[in-house]
């Protein structure tokens, strides 16, 4: 985790359903890594290995890893009506000033896990019918 805090990530029924695929993959490498590095599995996969994948699904200079962050961001604002309190503790983003940081202990846990499933569902929504659904009204700024 950056900056060595540690970091809850709620995960949806969907994610949870893929890492175990993935883990029954792997479990022949012996690692502890959700990402293991192929040639190194004690070592964690390098970003140069995401952005590799991306070029190969054709998005190559166009998309990076920390556009799908980004993306998801403001598609969970924008179309999901998240706050954005909760949406930037899932992103594990500090929190304003120094005395927010000092003072703020909030991680919106509860709000984040069904964040993230809501997340999941609409994803597959596009894949099922591709086409992103209108954003909803968000009340506020």
């Amino acid at each position: 985790m950056k900056m060595r805090r540690p970091h809850i990530v709620p995960l949806s029924r969907q994610a949870v359903a893929l890492l175990r695929e993935q883990q029954e993959e792997t479990k022949h490498l012996k690692t502890n890594w959700v990402s293991p590095n192929q040639p190194r599995p004690s070592k964690p996969m390098s970003n140069n290995t995401i952005l590799f994948g991306i070029g190969r699904l054709g998005y190559k200079g166009d998309m990076t890893g920390h556009g799908f962050r980004a993306l998801a961001r403001t598609a969970l604002r924008e179309n999901l009506g998240y706050a954005v309190d909760v949406i930037e503790a899932q992103l594990a983003h500090a929190k304003g000033d120094s005395v927010r940081r000092a003072y703020d202990r909030t991680t919106f846990i509860p709000q984040r896990r069904e964040m993230m499933q809501a997340w999941a569902d609409f994803l597959e929504g596009i894949e099922a019918t591709g086409a992103i659904p209108l954003a909803k009204e968000i009340d506020g700024p």
